[in-house]
């Protein structure tokens, strides 16, 4: 496999109180700000109910952040196909590839929340037959075919784009939760997993079988899927020490599950967090929990686990959330970037075998620095001038200094 990538997916998760306006500057600036450490990709969702999570367009949002980065790559996560016409969905995801520089991954779902398909009058029993029939409208029309087609929810009569996508193939994923659909999706169509659902308990013990959902159908449908195409979610919050990242998160981790996941979304099985110490062991320290709260090193072990228990996953993204405040916030992204990432990707391997290297051997360089002391002391003049600069030297260093005289005593005998 490829060396993984990382990511952020911003849902977003915003408490409600802030000004919207300043909410969304300050994601573009997040997004930015990832940009500048590296990070790989960066992923935007679709909602339209909920008050937690308020980006109705993420292509709109995306063209901004497009304007703001270099070379982080730009995802929906994701366009709900079942709420648009399929032709203008492809006429907006080319048009951001274009405006993005060629950076955009085309992200679908079938509408996560329940209170959306609502307002629009869809039957929530059709949205994944509808995602389905999309995609593969979808693909044709990104490859540059005149399509007619009829549907019980769109028609297209000899649609064809006139603009086509600036890489020479978008990339496309599907959304994955618990079930079987998303992965089974991605095969049918040989394109790309988000593992939304990972970002829970249930998600995360699903995880090592759900690969093979994707495999099965690809082979039935004559495709073929990558592990390097498959992005997992996963949440965390880190700071220098383990302590300091529970005392930063701890009271926003409880006031996000109270209020969202458990008032809001009602999820079920969710109860409701006494107290912020509950939320934070319940969340991260007991068996199965899904989150990460601690250190960089906490992390590395978790990514570590979850990959190798997955049997090989691309990309890990983290959840976007405001458990901490922003400067917090700020902070845990950049350790990641200091020092999860090196970590994962075995930057650092060199280094450390340099430094070991240099430790097992010191008596050999110590001979080969007596060596080059006596080389120098062959000649008188520039003896003199040692001899004098040591002097000086040995007044000035600290008690812990190499003995220079003595270095030059010992390559003097050897020349002898």
């Amino acid at each position: 496999m490829a060396r993984m990538k990382f990511g952020a997916f911003l849902a977003p998760h915003h408490p409600i109180g802030e000004h919207p306006m300043l909410q969304m500057r300050n994601d573009i600036r997040f997004a930015a700000h990832l940009d500048e450490l590296g990070f790989d990709e960066f992923w935007v969702g679709e909602h339209h109910s909920t008050g937690w999570e308020v980006i109705a367009s993420p292509e709109m949002f995306l063209a901004a952040v497009a304007e703001r980065t270099q070379r982080i790559r730009l995802g929906t996560g994701v366009v709900s196909l079942p709420y648009h016409h399929p032709f203008n969905v492809a006429q907006r995801m080319v048009q951001l590839d274009h405006m993005s520089r060629g950076r955009v991954i085309f992200g679908t779902g079938p509408g996560a929340l329940p209170s959306d398909a609502y307002m629009l009058g869809i039957d929530p029993m059709t949205q994944r037959d509808r995602q389905d029939e999309a995609i593969g409208v979808l693909q044709r029309l990104f490859r540059g075919e005149r399509v007619t087609h009829e549907s019980d929810w769109f028609t297209l009569k000899d649609a064809r784009l006139q603009l086509f996508p600036l890489q020479e193939e978008l990339p496309m994923v599907t959304a994955s939760s618990i079930s079987p659909s998303g992965m089974t999706l991605a095969g049918k169509y040989g394109i790309g997993v988000l593992s939304i659902g990972s970002n829970s308990d249930a998600g995360l013990a699903a995880l090592p079988t759900q690969w093979g959902f994707a495999e099965q159908a690809a082979a039935k449908h004559g495709k073929t899927v990558s592990r390097d195409n498959w992005r997992v979610l996963m949440t965390w919050h880190i700071a220098e020490t383990r302590e300091q990242a529970i005392a930063e998160s701890a009271q926003g981790l409880m006031h996000w599950h109270n209020e969202y996941t458990v008032g809001t979304l009602m999820r079920p099985g969710a109860e409701v967090f006494k107290s912020p110490e509950e939320a934070v062991e319940q969340t991260a320290f007991a068996p199965g929990s899904a989150a990460v709260i601690g250190t960089p090193d906490d992390l590395v072990a978790a990514i570590r686990k979850l990959a190798a228990s997955a049997g090989g996953f691309g990309t890990v993204l983290g959840f976007a959330h405001d458990w901490a405040n922003r400067e917090a916030t700020s902070r845990s992204w950049e350790l990641v970037a200091r020092y999860v990432i090196p970590e994962i990707h075995g930057l650092l391997d060199g280094y450390r075998d340099s430094r070991a290297y240099v430790i097992e051997h010191r008596e050999s360089f110590e001979r080969a620095g007596q060596a080059v002391l006596a080389k120098i002391m062959s000649h008188e003049g520039a003896a003199k001038a040692l001899q004098e600069g040591m002097q000086a030297q040995t007044a000035m260093r600290s008690p812990n200094a190499p003995d220079l005289n003595k270095a030059a005593k010992d390559a003097a005998k050897a020349t002898k």
